[in-house]
């Protein structure tokens, strides 16, 4: 008997040999083994106390900074969207936003905005949901989730509630010292600080008017590629190396910025990731310069 025979019962949905290109901006990549859906927390919870260890978990949010593989995703992929885990609440006595890890991040911004509250502009400028900004400290135009984060909770492999306070996730430059696969997020708390609404709302609309064009939004992109090395700019050197606009297969970095892959309409994922490998390659050797990837990959190669 396989594994996925003997899976937990759930509340949501468990689709079985999914699609996940639909679910992430490139629209590329092959199945998941078995795609979870939960009705909530509570049946996230359980379904997670029930799993058998040896079953390998992947969460997915909204896909915006993700290639999944052309082979798919071995295993459980758990898809955490929608409005079941995108609430965002004000705290006006302490000046706090609570958002759950499925919000996006320029709806926090909003949020924080209409409840008078700043310091939280910067997630306007971010692709993605709070639980991919936990994990990566994303951030942009100056501005980290380290800088406004107080505390995060979520589950473990088994279920258990697992609170964390900043100290505690060691944050560096899109890298957290929490493991990878030792929490699934569920909810962030923020510290922001009282402002005019109007005020804040008028740098939110900056911010976007600044990201709209400066950046491929419209396209199927996945965010910023690479992390920025020390002292540069990762569009830059991929620019000087002459990628900015060539095509390899169905992908190119955009003319529009040259740190943005897209899909320019038939990539496969094996086109996406193998260009951006063949520009760090191309940059090593002409700049010694080693660019790290910023976009997380998964699942199995064809």
């Amino acid at each position: 008997m396989s594994w996925r025979d003997d899976l937990p019962s759930v509340e949501g949905k468990l689709l079985f040999d999914e699609p996940l290109a639909p679910f992430t901006w490139f629209r590329v990549g092959g199945k998941a083994d078995v795609l979870f859906l939960p009705a909530d927390m509570e049946d996230l919870s359980a379904f997670l106390a029930g799993l058998p260890p040896e079953v390998p978990l992947t969460v997915l949010g909204v896909g915006s900074n993700v290639i999944v593989r052309d082979g798919g995703v071995e295993g459980v992929v758990i898809r955490l969207a929608g409005r079941v885990f995108g609430e965002v609440e004000i705290d006006k006595d302490e000046n706090q936003i609570i958002a759950d890890a499925g919000a996006l991040d320029a709806a926090v911004a909003r949020a924080a905005a209409a409840g008078g509250l700043a310091g939280l502009e910067f997630y306007a400028g971010i692709p993605g949901t709070i639980g991919g900004a936990l994990t990566m400290n994303a951030g942009c135009y100056g501005s980290e989730t380290k800088d406004v984060l107080v505390s995060a909770w979520g589950f473990d492999r088994t279920g258990e509630i697992r609170s964390y306070q900043l100290a505690d996730m060691g944050y560096t430059y899109r890298h957290s010292a929490v493991p990878e696969g030792e929490v699934i997020w569920m909810q962030a708390l923020f510290q922001g600080r009282p402002d005019d609404p109007e005020a804040v709302k008028a740098r939110i609309a900056e911010i976007t008017a600044r990201r709209e064009t400066t950046q491929p939004i419209r396209e199927k992109t996945g965010g910023s590629t690479f992390k920025n090395p020390p002292g540069t700019s990762a569009w830059k050197l991929v620019d000087e190396a002459g990628w900015r606009g060539k095509p390899f297969g169905g992908a190119m970095f955009s003319p529009l910025h040259s740190n943005f892959m897209i899909n320019t309409g038939e990539a496969t994922a094996a086109d996406i990731e193998g260009l951006g490998e063949a520009v760090r390659s191309d940059v090593k050797a002409k700049t010694g310069v080693e660019l790290e990837w910023e976009i997380k990959r998964i699942g199995r190669s064809v």
